[in-house]
């Protein structure tokens, strides 16, 4: 039964849950409406949400550790500028077949990598996030090294091309609300119960029937195809891709996305991107004292708010109770 305006007013619990949502959608409508420099900003940030969303299955659903997620983001990337810059391909079909590859290569590499339990899995998959780094570094026939590929055609269907920033930024919100409503449902399916399972107690798990190496399996390729999507979005708004671009700063940012906007969450991945986004640019103007005042903000986000900004509506009940 759906709950009431009145209740929800009633309840601080439901609508402080709402605000932070709220407020990214705000953010997301104010740059479609105003245009400029905020559009830049927004449009990556809903790209990293489409890829923190995939890693919240993996890390928030499933409960397991992967520092390798920018090795299928690249797998994408690099497919569709390959396929689209210097094949000709449109950029539908090459996104297409950049999940493919990116499906193929997690099966390959999960059935093996996922045996590993904790920090040895951390490691491994670390070490996939690298060797594909320095693949695309060093096959300079294919991805022409640290140049970078260059031309690659706007999203588009046939001779239909989304050229402006506007249009685009529509168009990654749709798909970013496509992506975060595929969690959902799959956060509530038999397979998402699993997920929640599996993260409590592996050997519980499979006490209960769980076949636990299939569904981390199955976990480890559906967010390898998150990360290939927006692996190829990225390289379709910018027009460019270089391993820079796939490196290890797009982990690091991906993981504070997702724990400042809520680990486990299901609108958490766009809470935090948006977030995460936009506070380099509100403290741009401090200039030397830019990065102490960000740091700063993160930790004390991470102390009054420790299961992300989207958990708030569950802080304020149990702090009233302490009282």
């Amino acid at each position: 039964m759906a709950t009431s305006p009145a209740t929800i007013l009633r309840n601080p619990r439901q609508w402080l849950g709402q605000l932070p949502l709220a407020f990214a959608v705000a953010v997301v409508a104010y740059a479609i409406i105003d245009g400029g420099y905020i559009v830049t900003v927004v449009g990556f940030a809903l790209i990293y949400a489409v890829f923190v969303a995939g890693l919240n299955i993996f890390m928030g659903y499933a409960g397991q550790t992967s520092f390798g997620q920018n090795a299928f983001a690249a797998i994408g990337g690099y497919a569709s500028a390959v396929l689209t810059a210097t094949y000709g391909w449109p950029p539908l079909a090459g996104i297409v077949a950049g999940m493919a590859g990116a499906v193929v290569c997690a099966l390959l590499i999960g059935m093996p990598t996922l045996r590993l339990k904790g920090h040895y899995l951390a490691m491994g998959t670390l070490a996939i996030g690298l060797i594909v780094y320095e693949i695309a570094v060093e096959w300079q026939s294919v991805t022409n090294g640290y140049m970078g590929i260059s031309g690659i055609p706007p999203l588009g269907i046939g001779s239909w091309e989304l050229e402006s920033d506007r249009a685009q930024l529509i168009f990654l919100a749709i798909v970013t609300a496509l992506s975060l409503w595929a969690t959902w449902r799959l956060r509530q399916s038999r397979f998402g119960r699993a997920l929640v399972a599996l993260s409590g107690s592996e050997d519980a798990a499979r006490a209960l029937g769980i076949n636990v190496g299939r569904t981390k399996l199955i976990a480890f390729v559906i967010s390898a195809m998150f990360a290939s999507l927006a692996g190829s979005l990225l390289v379709h708004i910018v027009g460019f891709i270089s391993p820079e671009m796939i490196g290890m700063n797009m982990v690091i940012l991906a993981f504070t996305m997702l724990y400042v906007g809520g680990i486990g969450t299901t609108t958490g991945p766009l809470i935090g991107a948006v977030v995460i986004g936009l506070l380099p640019e509100v403290f741009r103007g401090l200039k030397d004292y830019q990065d102490l005042v960000y740091g700063t903000a993160l930790i004390l986000i991470l102390i009054y708010a420790p299961g992300g900004i989207a958990s708030l509506g569950r802080l304020a009940p149990k702090r009233r109770a302490a009282r």
